[in-house]
């Protein structure tokens, strides 16, 4: 009889831990230039994430860390690799803003790479026992 009870208990709490995970109102990560194609622009971190990133010394590294932009090659510069953009970011209520020390050149394609919002693995993969060992970045592609 207390073996029912427990079974119970652990598919109980299971199926908490898998509601609790699914249903919480995480939008996905924006990533996207700004109106006037100067900065990108994230939207959409998680609060914690972001008042960590907000709280964090402007010279600390923690925001390159966690960001990378690249220059991709054009199709005629096929033999160079990606190249890094250096810029700036700042970090306001809405996300982070990164401002390239040069301006983005019209036509290229950009790759951003962010560990923003990044995790673990999400409840589906949890039940499947598909969990990463390490959390993978973000990636995408934006054409100025």
């Amino acid at each position: 009889m207390v073996k029912f009870f427990v079974k119970i208990l652990m598919a109980f709490c299971a199926t908490t831990l898998v509601f609790s995970c699914t249903l919480t109102n995480s939008k996905p990560l924006l990533i996207e230039f700004s109106v006037d194609s100067s900065a990108i622009v994230f939207r959409n971190i998680d609060q914690a994430g972001l008042l960590q990133l907000k709280n964090a010394p402007a010279a600390d590294s923690v925001f390159y860390d966690v960001l990378t932009v690249l220059q991709t090659p054009s199709e005629k510069d096929s033999l160079i690799k990606e190249m890094p953009v250096n810029g700036r970011i700042t970090a306001n209520d809405e996300g982070l803003v990164f401002v390239p020390e040069k301006p983005f050149v019209k036509g290229r394609d950009y790759l951003v790479i962010t560990y923003l919002n990044s995790r673990f693995g999400n409840a589906e993969d949890i039940m499947k026992g598909k969990v990463h060992v390490s959390v993978k970045p973000l990636q995408k592609l934006l054409t100025r």
